[in-house]
C-alpha cells in the first residue's frame, strides 16, 4: 500500500533515535502528523469519541514504552496502527459494543415526554469530523474517510466482532494488505480474508446506500444549507408544518440516551409537537458537522432573552432532497469535542 514512510529522512531518523533514548519531544514530532487519523480509527473501532480519546492516549503510551521493538523496516504508521488496533481490541473485549436506540427495540407510535435516560447502555456517540480529509486515506482504500465515520457505517461496525471490525477498517478504510493485517493482528492471511468477507456481508446489509457523501455531493452545498437552516428554524419557531415539509415519509428520530425512538411523519410530528416545540421554552442553534454529515448544535433556555445551555448535537441523515434520519445526541458532554461553547448568552 502507499505508506507514509518514516525513518528515511535524516530528520526523521534523528528523531527516531532521540525518541528511543527517551526524548518525548522527538516522539511527539514523529506521531503528531498521525494523531488525527489514529483518533478517527479508534472512533470507528469503538463508536465513542471519549473511548477514542482513552484508546489513543493508551496506544501512544504503549508505543512510547515499546519503541525499542520498532525495528524501522516497516513504516512507523503501520506500527502505530498495530498498537492502536490492539489497544481498541482490548477495550472491545472489556466494554462490548455501542448501540443506538434503533438497535434496542421497535419504534414508539406516540410521544413519550417523560422518558428517563438509560444509563446502563453503552451508547454510540457523535464524531467531530472537521479534521478529516476528503477522499480515501490511500489509493487502495474502498471507503472515503468521511464515509467511514458516517453514523450508519459506524453503527453497522458495532455489530461485528472485534477481529472482523479491525479487518474491515484496516483493509477497506485504510488500505493495508491482508498480509500486513495478518502481521498486525498476529493471525493468518486466510483468517483475515475470512473475517473480511463476513464483515463486508453484514456491513452491506446495515450501512446506507447511497452513502451520505454521495447524497451531499448530489444535493450541493446550497441545498444542504437550506435543509439544515430550515430544520433549525422550524424547531426554534415551533413550526410543525415547516418541519414536516423537510422530512421523508419514513423519517426516524432517536435521542440517545433515551430508548424511545420514532418512525414516520405522524409519530415524529407528534413527538416534535409535544416535546421540543412545547416543553422547551426557547431554542438557539449553531450549525456544525458530525460523522461526515450536516448537524445542528441545540441550546435550550428558560426564555429567549436569557442564557441557553448546551442540549444536543443533532445529526441529520439525508435522502433525496429531504431529511430521512434525525439522531439527537443529548447532553452537554458532547460539545467540548466539537469545540462548541457550553452555553450561549
Amino acid at each position: 500500500m502507499g505508506e507514509i514512510s518514516f525513518g528515511h529522512s535524516a530528520t526523521e531518523a534523528a528523531d527516531l533515535a532521540r525518541a528511543r533514548e527517551g526524548d518525548d519531544d522527538a516522539f511527539t514530532r514523529l506521531v503528531g502528523p498521525l494523531r488525527r487519523e489514529l483518533h478517527a480509527h479508534c472512533y470507528r473501532m469503538l463508536g465513542s469519541t471519549h473511548d477514542a480519546d482513552d484508546a489513543l492516549q493508551d496506544a501512544l503510551l504503549r508505543a512510547w514504552r515499546g519503541l525499542a521493538r520498532f525495528d524501522g523496516r516497516g513504516s512507523l504508521r503501520s506500527w502505530l496502527y498495530t498498537v492502536a488496533t490492539r489497544t481498541c481490541l482490548d477495550l472491545i473485549a472489556s466494554r462490548g459494543k455501542r448501540a443506538l436506540p434503533t438497535d434496542l427495540g421497535p419504534s414508539s407510535d406516540r410521544a413519550v415526554p417523560d422518558a428517563a435516560p438509560l444509563t446502563d447502555i453503552a451508547w454510540l456517540g457523535p464524531y467531530p469530523d472537521q479534521g478529516l480529509a476528503d477522499g480515501p486515506a490511500t489509493p487502495e482504500a474502498r471507503y472515503e474517510q468521511r464515509e467511514s465515520v458516517e453514523l450508519a457505517f459506524v453503527a453497522a461496525l458495532q455489530h461485528l466482532p472485534g477481529n472482523q471490525r479491525a479487518a474491515l477498517l484496516l483493509f477497506d478504510v485504510l488500505g493495508f494488505s491482508a498480509a500486513e493485517i495478518a502481521t498486525m493482528m498476529n493471525t493468518s492471511t486466510t483468517s483475515v480474508n475470512s473475517a473480511l468477507a463476513r464483515a463486508r456481508k453484514l456491513t452491506a446489509q446495515r450501512a446506507s446506500s447511497p452513502t451520505q457523501q454521495q447524497t451531499l455531493r448530489k444535493l450541493g452545498d446550497a441545498h444542504v444549507r437550506k435543509l439544515v437552516t430550515g430544520f433549525a428554524a422550524a424547531l426554534e419557531q415551533g413550526d410543525a408544518d415547516a418541519l414536516v415539509a423537510l422530512l421523508t415519509e419514513d423519517v426516524t428520530w432517536s435521542m440517545p440516551p433515551l430508548a424511545h425512538w420514532y418512525r414516520g411523519l405522524e409519530a415524529v410530528t407528534d413527538f416534535a409537537l409535544q416535546v421540543p416545540m412545547t416543553r422547551c421554552p426557547s431554542w438557539r442553534t449553531l450549525p456544525t458537522s458530525a460523522n461526515g454529515q450536516p448537524a445542528v448544535a441545540f441550546y435550550v433556555g428558560a426564555d429567549p432573552a436569557g442564557p441557553h445551555l448546551a442540549w444536543s448535537i443533532t445529526v441529520l441523515g439525508l435522502r433525496g432532497e429531504h431529511i430521512a434520519e434525525i439522531v439527537s445526541f443529548l447532553g452537554p458532554g458532547h460539545f467540548a469535542s466539537f469545540a462548541l461553547p457550553a452555553s450561549l448568552p
